[in-house]
């Protein structure tokens, strides 16, 4: 059994090929979103060697902190103006809650295939030409729960088939395993398969920057090779986005000179520490607000100083300390971009599209999701919030 319409996707993409068409992947910026993309790329980088064409591919990415998660209009300005003539647009790790963005898209011309592992809410389904979601309804498949990464895998096989090398086929499976691990996926059933074969040989990886790391990290400081990915995962959790809407987790990934890769690990490895220092000062800032608010239904907490970038770590160890609802915020000048992060009996999508004429943007998985809302909402987004969850507690 496939996955729905996997096979279209990977026939459209070969047919891309074939006419040198312009593919552009559009992946989220997190390690998900990235690993999903450098997936995509290089399998269709092989298919086009193989089918012995020239091949015209560009990878972008949104800039979390400036234009928040996904397949945002600000970018896609960007690519509209960017491709003038019509290309294949393919996103990655979003787009199944872009609705307007999609219907823009396609109004400009450009095709679109979604490539989405998140919940689809419940208005149904992006006007896209093609969509693969293991959530979507239709699809029979029996595994749900893979990483948007684990996705990729999937077309790369479909793509490649039997003609995909094995080095390749390693290389795709130890970024699916740290994908998986990343975007903390349920390690069961096809994700076991894939963390199990992806970290097999990953310390002998041929990707230059997993090489890099693991030449400095000493393995006896850690009590597994599991811990190291956790390590390297880490360091991986970068929300640079160039002038250009390029990743720099993206360069990272696909950097093939080894001590090009040597100088990318140290530099990240010295900005994880930094991250983490901030994240532990903003967690104390918080739970300095929140403990000030006995008794509160939920947290749903914002300020101007709480970065977007470091939100979704805190509201993770939020909801672990209170074992409550947490959505916590950046406060801009007109709206507000946020992180959702619930206790394991709730669902994050569900909660908003209880409310979703109030918020500008939302979506993610059941318990880990974001929002984007205009400030004049957010007393009405907190109540709503507060509304549904008290329904939920009482039924």
């Amino acid at each position: 059994m496939k996955l729905k319409n996997i096979d279209l996707v990977a026939n459209r993409i070969k047919e891309a090929i074939e006419r040198e068409e312009q593919i552009i992947l559009f992946g989220d910026s997190d390690m998900d979103g990235v690993s999903a993309t450098v997936i995509a790329k290089e399998a269709i980088s092989n298919a086009a060697f193989f089918l012995n064409k020239k091949l015209h591919i560009s990878a972008y990415f949104p800039d979390r902190k400036k234009e928040g998660y996904g397949f945002n209009e600000n970018v896609l300005d960007y690519i509209i103006k960017k491709y003038p003539s019509k290309a294949l647009v393919i996103t990655l790790d979003c787009g199944i809650t872009n609705f307007e963005e999609i219907k823009k898209a396609r109004k400009k011309g450009f095709e679109v295939i979604i490539i989405d592992h998140h919940q689809p809410v419940v208005d149904g389904l992006p006007e896209a030409d093609i969509i693969v979601d293991p959530k979507q309804e239709g699809d029979d498949y029996p595994f749900k729960d893979f990483s948007n990464a684990g996705l990729s895998f999937k077309l790369a096989e479909e793509l490649l088939g039997e003609r995909m090398p094995s080095l390749l086929k390693e290389s795709l499976l130890e970024l699916t395993a740290m994908a998986t691990i990343a975007d903390m996926m349920p390690e069961k059933d096809e994700n076991i398969d894939y963390i199990y074969q992806g970290l097999s040989k990953i310390e002998n990886s041929q990707r230059p920057i997993l090489k890099a790391f693991f030449t400095i990290f000493n393995p006896e400081e850690f009590n597994s090779k599991k811990d190291i990915i956790y390590k390297i995962n880490s360091c991986f959790n970068v929300a640079n986005i160039d002038s250009d809407h390029v990743s720099f987790l993206y360069y990272v990934l696909t950097e093939t000179d080894v001590e090009a890769a040597k100088e990318y690990a140290k530099e990240l490895l010295e900005e994880s520490n930094r991250r983490h220092l901030e994240i532990y000062a903003l967690f104390d800032d918080a739970k300095n607000v929140i403990d000030s608010k006995i008794g509160n239904r939920i947290i749903f907490e914002g300020s101007p100083n709480w970065s977007i970038e470091y939100l979704g770590a805190v509201a993770s160890k939020l909801t672990l300390l209170y074992n409550k609802p947490v959505f916590i915020y950046q406060r801009y000048d007109d709206f507000s971009r946020g992180t959702v992060r619930l206790p394991k009996k709730y669902d994050a999508v569900k909660a908003m599209e209880s409310c979703k004429q109030l918020l500008k943007t939302f979506g993610g998985h059941p318990p880990a999701a974001g929002f984007t809302v205009i400030n004049s909402n957010l007393d009405k987004f907190k109540s709503a919030l507060i509304a549904y969850f008290n329904k939920v507690d009482s039924e």
